[in-house]
């Protein structure tokens, strides 16, 4: 299947691939992992989604997270965060990663593979800024970004904004991702959005501060279909977490459902997050591994 794609792909005039934003479904496939709205997603490595984090009660972070997809799509990849804490300032950091799918091959005469592979992958990496005003976390992020299909290359810089906000037991975030142009139906760039409501809290199971939160989000401006989720998610005083997401993936035709579940612990000023999500229209679900490190 992966070789017929490819196949199409590489018939289209390299204007068309760069429309087509083939880098941004390869970052759109990191994140099938996610078990919360991208704009609502929080941590260091989170700031890739939305640049608007808080620095929270640590001076410093460092995270990373593993993707691997289905054996069906055959993508893999890695996103990093790290982020300083500078007072007045705001806290300052780096954020990147690179999405890739490999034993992509050609053919030409016959159904036999020619010699070699097509690399295609997409690379980014950025600073990233963030700073509360009042009772809002904005943020901001400039990266570069690298996209290679066999031999069509492209090279981009982008520049996107986050904020989230909260209003008593309701926070709202949103968030451009990979804007590189004042446009609503670029494939090549997304608009989060995402709403959070603290639906219970108190002493859960003999842990105080436990949280649970109902949520929804929307990716929209990517000139198809708009995406949307639902989700909830249990918090154990910072301890241990659970989120589940529901979501309905737009598209040129006809959408989908897809469901995505996440863990979290907490250790010290490490915490460990693992995700998976349940795959759609008989292809395999993707996996998430990440680890987080907090720093006084």
């Amino acid at each position: 299947m992966r070789p017929l794609a490819l196949g199409l792909a590489l018939a289209l005039p390299a204007p068309a691939l760069c429309q087509a934003g083939a880098g941004a479904e390869l970052w759109r496939l990191a994140g099938t992992t996610l078990a919360v709205p991208a704009a609502l997603a929080t941590g260091s490595a989170a700031a890739f989604w939305n640049p608007a984090q808080s620095a929270g009660a640590f001076r410093g972070a460092v995270a990373v997270d593993a993707i691997e997809t289905a054996a069906e799509v055959g993508a893999s990849g890695v996103l990093f965060g790290a982020r300083l804490a500078t007072g007045r300032l705001g806290a300052i950091g780096l954020v990147g990663g690179e999405m890739s799918i490999g034993d992509l091959v050609t053919t030409s005469t016959s159904p036999t593979p020619d010699p070699g592979s097509i690399p295609f992958y997409a690379l980014a990496v950025g600073a990233t800024w963030a700073r509360r005003f009042g009772g809002a976390d904005l943020g901001a992020t400039l990266a570069l970004q690298d996209t290679r299909l066999d031999v069509n290359r492209s090279a981009r810089a982008t520049f996107d904004v986050g904020v989230s906000r909260e209003f008593g037991r309701v926070r709202v975030a949103a968030a451009t991702h990979f804007l590189s142009r004042l446009a609503l139906n670029d494939p090549s760039q997304d608009l989060f959005a995402g709403i959070e409501y603290r639906f219970w809290e108190g002493t859960l199971w003999g842990v105080p501060q436990s949280v649970v939160r109902v949520r929804y989000g929307a990716t929209l401006a990517h000139g198809y279909g708009a995406d949307h989720a639902g989700g909830a998610g249990l918090d154990l005083g910072g301890r241990f977490s659970a989120d589940a997401l529901i979501l309905y993936e737009g598209g040129y035709a006809t959408g989908g459902f897809r469901a995505v579940g996440a863990v979290g612990v907490t250790i010290g000023r490490y915490r460990l997050a693992l995700a998976r999500d349940s795959g759609s229209n008989d292809v395999g679900g993707s996996f998430r591994v990440g680890l987080e490190a907090r720093f006084q």
